[in-house]
């Protein structure tokens, strides 16, 4: 399997990503609380915000195919 080797700027995008992407799982989670309640999911406006800034920062911003290049071959597959 081959690895990426990333930019710091791609690490962090990609860091980022993954932040916002358990984020908004962990909003899905009906498991987590009482089965009747019903809670909307909410992404926080600073995790968001922290994933735009580092894809901005990284050149990625508006090329979600070459970001997403970057995260299928960051790490191991699951």
């Amino acid at each position: 399997m081959t690895i990426a080797v990333l930019t710091d700027h791609e690490r962090t995008a990609v860091q980022a990503y993954l932040r916002l992407l358990h984020t908004v799982r962990a909003g899905f989670d009906t498991a987590a609380g009482p089965a009747d309640a019903a809670r909307p999911p909410l992404v926080p406006p600073s995790v968001l915000a922290e994933a735009e800034q580092a894809l901005a920062a990284a050149g990625l911003a508006g090329n979600e195919e070459a970001f997403f290049r970057l995260v299928r071959s960051w790490g191991p597959r699951a």
